[in-house]
């Protein structure tokens, strides 16, 4: 019985290094592999910001902030533009 408790030991012993690297390895997987997974899958949503240092999140700051800057009524004026041109392009795709 002695040795069967110490080949469990052992097993245990060789086995949990092993384990503890999976976890390192998919923690720097997991930070790129997000932006591959599809979105059906769990992956990122087709309107979710661009990833912090990339020339896109620069020019998306950029243009958050131009917003920001923006009146309230102009702002509204351009947001009903957009939704105006994005309706009438989807609407005509399935009828």
């Amino acid at each position: 019985m002695r040795s069967r408790s110490l080949s469990i030991a052992a097993a245990i012993a060789l086995l949990a290094p092993n384990l503890a690297g999976c976890g390192t390895v998919n923690e720097k997987l997991s930070a790129g592999m997000g932006d591959y997974v599809p979105k059906w899958a769990g992956g990122l949503p087709a309107d979710a910001p661009p990833r912090p240092g990339t020339p896109q999140y620069d020019a998306y700051m950029k243009e958050r902030e131009r917003k920001r800057l923006m009146p309230a009524a102009d702002r509204e004026k351009e947001e009903q533009a957009q939704k105006g041109a994005t309706t009438a392009t989807s609407g005509n795709a399935v009828r």
